[in-house]
């Protein structure tokens, strides 16, 4: 069921999701899903990219194979199912869907900014994403997926839907040859941590996380010979 006042959408009783694989008619959804994950973690300040990088990023013309390359799943949501996805999509991957039984009502507060424009289905709204891409380790012959974020708008926290997402990924990477689903798990996020541990993630409290970046990377710039090349 669903009710709608003050452009709100109100969604109770059953909400009916979709988990589908981005395209480039998301963009200014994904830019600003990318920004508010940058809020919620107060780094909004490190935010550099634009809707025109992000379609560099995540739309080459000439892109990887499929989940090779940077990859986002979009989570949509909606208060009337979803038609049933007969194939694979032409972006090579086949929607999950799944219907949650809600325990309390749900706002959709930003109807036009996240409505979906995937299909015709013009009550479907975008709830949240997962980002990952295939990275490499001298530990395995084959590669694994680093997992970069998992993120939901406010809205649509503590619903289940994190397992969906997640799983989905965890499924790609099951059923097409990849060994691993990697990232970061921030330690002072306990539902964060707690929900990886639940979701079979091991963690490895002997690595700690390491970045160059910055001015520290810059230096490295101008690390040449007169030749013009590496000085290793």
């Amino acid at each position: 069921m669903a009710s709608s006042e003050n452009n709100n959408v109100t969604i109770t009783e059953k909400i009916y999701t979709r988990v589908r694989l981005a395209t480039k008619s998301d963009l200014s959804h994904i830019y600003q899903l990318f920004y508010q994950i940058h809020e919620y973690h107060n780094y909004t300040h490190l935010y550099k990219a634009t809707e025109s990088s992000l379609a560099n990023l995540l739309f080459k013309e000439n892109p990887l194979p499929l989940f090779y390359g940077p990859s986002v799943l979009l989570l949509e949501v909606s208060p009337t199912p979803f038609n049933e996805p007969k194939n694979t999509t032409d972006e090579g991957f086949k929607p999950v869907l799944k219907t949650f039984d809600l325990k309390f009502p749900v706002v959709e507060g930003q109807v036009e900014e996240f409505r979906s424009k995937y299909d015709d289905k013009s009550d479907a709204y975008i709830a949240g994403y997962a980002f990952f891409y295939a990275n490499y380790s001298c530990f395995y012959d084959k590669p694994g997926f680093y997992f970069e974020s998992l993120y939901f708008r406010e809205s649509y926290r503590k619903l289940g839907m994190g397992s969906l997402l997640f799983g989905t990924v965890a499924s790609i990477a099951a059923n097409n040859g990849f060994v691993s689903v990697e990232g970061i798990v921030a330690v002072w996020n306990k539902k964060s941590y707690d929900f990886y541990i639940n979701m079979g993630v091991e963690i490895f409290d002997e690595f700690r996380y390491g970045k160059l970046h910055g001015e520290n990377l810059q230096k490295y710039a101008d690390n040449k010979d007169k030749n013009g090349e590496g000085s290793c």
